[in-house]
């Protein structure tokens, strides 16, 4: 114990810094310098401090409280109750887990819209190639970070799979498998930490409450052990966690609210050698300061083969995960939903029954039907598991629904996906009954106790509380007018004031439209659903009676209205959705009537109303077949651009209308919705569109506008001539441009447009990385003129492509790269290659080439010049910069013609 005792003060001391080292025994170094030595001695110091740490966990106190810790999160996190805790039938962590796909995220962004909506625009994203994170490799820095990495902070949508990463991630390292460098993990999640929130009591006190296991360790050692804190569910946080003005502190035996505790810990006062990782929705990421933040990642959910691995992992028959695999490919809504784990859950339960002998009736296709079908199975499966009988009694199932849906109804207004007690008290639940209510359906609301302190409820999942919302909202509507619900100052509880069903449900409509953020379009699907009488029969066991649905003709109407009306596409969808639920396809349906036979050209012939406009964008991304290319030659389209451009919910960012006949005149009316500072279009491809030089002067005057959002510009294969590009040159010159990449190839373009560019890149703000000059007569003369803007310290361009011809010469070739690359502001460009392989250059341009290895500031490492007819002249001209002391040119790739000996 002595050797113990002695291994345990020297880690102490080593990882405090209380050390002092006599003069001349510093490490050995056979290289003394200056820079090497400090280098070498914290590599050696480093290394020992790391064989001190590991002799005293094999000798000290650490292993006894490791593994005591170990035990209690193993027995824990070792199965899983998907969709909740603590109800259901558990399975084993390991046997059903599947890999979730795990991406860098950017940091301090906030997404305000509904995450049912964020999932649908990610699945109609090409899929970009990222290299996924493994969970259990979450603090390992990013290929481009140079830093270690100390607070890693998870968002993802609610159910996306966040948690169940942190319970697979405790359990290897419980069981032994990953990260045995970490000698302590303590996961607090938020939901727990709420109930502290009126507390005072310092970090040790803390973390011996909720782990007693660490009790025989002491204040100091937790500054010498590897220690990782987990906050799971940051969006569930009710502190107000106050970076701002909350008061710092270092010392971990100072009492003070869990708040400070939290604050100072995040920010790295408080253990700052200690590992974090908080997880979060992506609404809820702000509160955490960005500095405060090394690594972001992002639960992106189920990949489409993923989909299918859940499904052969949750279903042990493999037939009937095929059929349930291939039914939930049928329906569009339903596939796309999947993305997240727990509604994957969800339709297990739900088709595993009805696809299987034991089970008859209509499939479900719409998420109302698969949420309804999900709450009659809960019901059953409570009254078979506490009675024995396959009856319910109705009366107290609709109360206990009622509750249940009065409390999601509240709650969803205020955005909180978990209660607490005084939630459930303010909703009229009695909460020493909460177990009847639990009991109802024991899979959609949870109850948890925890710490002694309370306890805290949920459900299941957001869509879950958003459909209990709906149908608690549906059953009052139905209510007589002394039962109805109390009116309270919400949008939403004003619902109850109309005096008809389809004022009802078009002013639902309505108060989803209005919402900025979509936080109601679920709450609307579900509740249009629930008014058809179909699904209304499904629920014989808590309505009474059901209601014939006429209004729904009228509701219909309404929507289609308002399609028509609405210019946000990512509303118009959703009402595209609403019409699903409501089983009508009529807008659809006239639409791929034109679309029939697999092609487009029926449509030209087509003057299609702003709603058969939406209908044709709702079927192409809702298409189960992946449409490379959608043809819209022909089209009257750039006057109906430009009005939709200058919305104020205009969220288009990339424009591709090549190879249609604009001219001129298409452009100018579709620059008077560029100008717009409501316009976000960020890409614009005009591409063989008959455009002259007035299209550059109308495209100009948009580069001068401050709201001006376009930062990629192609209008090759245009009749844009010279005076075309210096009208252009001068929208580039202004402040306000901020375009990347432009591309003017094959726009009969000569010397003129490159003395234009060439002041263009002489500008301080010249934002241009890219640019494309191809297949245009710019001659040598227009190499100098071009030269002497790309060596202006100004210059910003990382890629030229040119083909240059001279005279009646043309050579068909797509080369000549200039890469530049920019560092911080006052260092200058950088050039590593550059090719102009048969380019048809002579004498002149290896005149201004060589002036270019001349440049103190030249780095071009790389130059290819072969097939060119250049002359004698033309390398004895170049070789006078290729022997200047400035030239850094490594490879020079040459066949020169018509040379002779000299």
């Amino acid at each position: 114990m002595h050797s113990a005792k002695a291994l345990e003060d020297t880690a102490y001391t080593l990882n405090t810094g209380c050390y002092i080292f006599p003069p001349g025994h510093l490490p050995h170094c056979e290289h003394v310098c200056d820079q090497t030595l400090p280098e070498i001695f914290i590599l050696k110091f480093n290394a020992l401090k790391q064989l001190i740490h590991v002799l005293y966990c094999l000798l000290g106190v650490a292993p006894a409280c490791q593994q005591k810790l170990k035990s209690k999160l193993r027995d824990k996190y070792q199965s899983i109750n998907e969709g909740i805790s603590g109800h259901g039938n558990s399975a084993l962590l390991n046997e059903i887990y599947t890999e979730l796909y795990i991406t860098e995220g950017r940091g301090g962004d906030v997404n305000p819209e509904h995450e049912v909506k964020q999932i649908e625009a990610a699945s109609r994203k090409k899929t970009k190639q990222e290299e996924p994170i493994n969970c259990n490799d979450i603090f390992k820095p990013l290929p481009e970070q140079n830093r270690p990495v100390r607070t890693v902070l998870t968002k993802g949508v609610a159910g996306i799979g966040k948690t169940v990463s942190v319970q697979k991630f405790i359990l290897d390292w419980a069981e032994g498998e990953v990260n045995q460098d970490v000698l302590f993990i303590f996961p607090l999640p938020f939901r727990d930490l709420n109930l502290m929130k009126e507390k005072k009591l310092s970090l040790v006190n803390l973390l011996q409450s909720f782990y007693p296991e660490t009790q025989d360790l002491k204040p100091r050692h937790y500054k010498s052990y590897k220690v990782m804190f987990i906050f799971d569910g940051l969006d569930e946080c009710r502190l107000p966690l106050d970076f701002q003005n909350n008061e710092n502190l270092e010392d971990i035996e100072e009492q003070t609210s869990v708040d400070v505790l939290l604050t100072n810990l995040i920010k790295g006062n408080l253990l700052p050698s200690a590992l974090l990782w908080i997880t979060s929705r992506p609404a809820a990421v702000s509160q955490i300061p960005p500095e405060c933040v090394d690594q972001v990642t992002e639960v992106q959910g189920f990949s489409d083969p993923q989909k299918q691995e859940y499904f052969r992992n949750r279903i042990s028959d493999p037939d009937l995960a095929n059929k349930v695999f291939t039914h939930i490919r049928s329906s569009r809504s339903l596939y796309i939903m999947c993305h997240i784990p727990v509604f994957c859950w969800i339709t297990a339960t739900v088709l595993k029954r009805m696809l299987s002998e034991t089970e008859s009736g209509e499939i479900p296709k719409t998420l109302t039907q698969m949420f309804t079908h999900f709450l009659i199975f809960q019901i059953k499966h409570k009254s078979q598991k506490y009675s024995g009988k396959s009856d319910t009694d109705p009366q107290q199932t609709r109360e206990s629904i009622l509750a249940l849906g009065k409390l999601a109804f509240q709650q969803l207004e205020k955005g909180n996906l978990i209660f607490y007690e005084e939630d459930l008290r303010e909703s009229g639940i009695d909460v020493r009954e909460v177990s009847v209510y639990s009991g109802v359906c024991t899979q959609i609301f949870r109850e948890e106790h925890e710490l002694h302190l309370g306890n805290v409820f949920s459900f299941a999942h957001l869509s879950v509380q958003e459909f209990l919302a709906a149908l608690y909202a549906f059953l009052n509507r139905k209510l007589p007018k002394e039962q109805s619900p109390e009116q309270q100052p919400s949008k939403l509880f004003k619902l109850f004031s109309r005096s008809t069903m389809t004022d009802f449900l078009n002013s639902a409509v309505d108060r989803a439209l209005q919402s900025e953020s979509g936080h109601l379009d679920l709450f609307l699907r579900f509740l249009l659903g629930l008014s058809l009488e179909s699904n209304q029969n499904l629920l014989r066991v808590i309505l009474t009676t059901t209601e014939r649905s006429p209004h729904n003709n009228e509701t219909v109407k309404y929507i289609k209205k308002k399609i028509a009306e609405n210019s946000s596409p990512e509303k118009s969808i959703n009402l595209f959705h609403c019409l699903n639920e409501l089983n009508d396809h009529s807008l659809v349906q006239e639409v791929q009537k034109y679309l029939s036979g697999g092609s487009d050209h029926h449509l030209h012939q087509a003057s299609l109303s702003p709603a058969q406009w939406s209908a044709l964008a709702f079927v192409l991304v809702n298409s189960e077949e992946e449409l490379e290319e959608f043809d819209l030659t022909s089209f009257p389209t750039c006057e109906n651009l430009g009005s939709i451009l200058k919305l104020q919910n205009s969220s288009l960012n990339e424009l591709d209308l090549s190879n249609n006949d604009l001219q001129d005149s298409g452009v100018e009316l579709l620059s008077a919705g560029l100008k717009s500072s409501h316009c976000k279009l960020q890409i614009l491809r005009l591409a063989s569109c008959y455009l002259g030089g007035k299209t550059c002067e109308s495209l100009g005057s948009v580069f001068k506008m401050e709201n001006s959002s376009l930062k990629k510009l192609d209008i090759s294969n245009n009749d844009l001539q010279d005076s075309g590009v210096e009208l252009l040159s001068a929208g580039l010159k202004s402040l306000n441009c901020k375009l990347q990449i432009l591309r003017l190839a094959s726009c009969y373009l000569g010397g003129k447009t490159c003395e234009s560019l060439g002041s263009v890149f002489k500008m301080e703000n010249s934002s241009l990385k890219k640019l494309d000059i191809s297949n245009n007569d710019l001659q040598d003369s227009g190499v100098e003129l071009l030269s002497a803007g790309l060596k202006s310290l100004n210059c910003k361009l990382q890629i030229l492509r040119s083909v240059l011809l001279s005279g009646s010469h043309t050579v068909p070739c797509n080369c000549s790269f200039f890469h530049f690359f920019t560092f911080k502001k006052g260092l200058t460009k950088k050039i590593l290659f550059f090719r102009l392989a048969s380019c048809n250059l002579g004498i002149k341009a290896c005149e201004h080439l060589g002036s270019v290895l001349k440049l103190k500031n030249s780095t071009l490492k790389e130059l290819d010049l072969s097939n060119n007819d250049l002359n004698d002249l033309g390398v004895k001209l170049l070789s006078a910069g290729l022997k200047n002391s400035n030239c850094k040119l490594q490879i020079l790739r040459s066949v020169f013609l018509f040379l002779n000996s000299k």
